[in-house]
């Protein structure tokens, strides 16, 4: 059995959207952010070390990291689902996002969520956030405009992984004029698995 220790506003929500997509059975605990601080609580400390989510129990396997947890899951129960062949040439493509993702997207996002938190309006941060979100938001407009998915014609993981991104510069309102973005955001949230693992919210 597969638990998912999944904390409400993280990143978590990409592992129950995968395994809704895969029709693995699991188990969600969920777990509430401070009202304060917005952290995780101490709780999961008790589970992992870091306290961090997402935190997934495979057996005796206690691992952390959505792309890495994402892989593990695929390769272990699911081999041929969700990610290219690898021998094809849209298995690059898929890696290079599933890694952007965390790797260069998400950062300059929460830039702006932490400065807006702590109202460091003015901060020089700020600048370069915006530098690096409107850089990255370009590169990713301009290839949904030739693609239907992240890998190519194929649904993957990497759509998972850059869906969380996505979502929550929509939040924040930074997605204005990206019209493949956007067209491609309204598509995926209509999926079946993703209105359930969006409904652990």
């Amino acid at each position: 059995m597969i638990t998912v220790h999944h904390l409400k506003q993280s990143r978590s929500t990409r592992i129950i959207w995968l395994l809704e997509e895969l029709g693995i059975e699991y188990t969600v605990k969920s777990y509430d952010r401070n009202p304060q601080t917005h952290l995780a609580p101490e709780s999961l400390r008790k589970i992992h070390p870091l306290g961090k989510a997402p935190i997934v129990e495979i057996g005796e396997q206690v691992l952390v990291e959505s792309a890495a947890i994402m892989e593990y899951v695929i390769t272990t129960f699911a081999p041929d689902q969700l990610r290219p062949d690898s021998e094809s040439d849209a298995y690059a493509t898929y890696l290079q996002w599933m890694h952007f993702a965390e790797g260069s997207a998400m950062l300059p996002v929460l830039l702006d969520m932490f400065t807006a938190d702590l109202n460091l309006n003015d901060a020089p941060v700020l600048y370069y956030a915006k530098k690096e979100r409107d850089l990255d938001f370009a590169y990713i407009d301009k290839h949904l405009q030739r693609y239907e998915f992240f890998a190519g014609s194929q649904f993957t993981a990497a759509d998972i992984m850059m869906m969380t991104v996505l979502l929550f510069a929509t939040g924040r309102g930074m997605l204005e004029g990206y019209d493949a973005i956007n067209e491609y955001v309204q598509r995926l949230s209509s999926r079946e698995a993703f209105i359930v693992a969006a409904g652990y919210e």
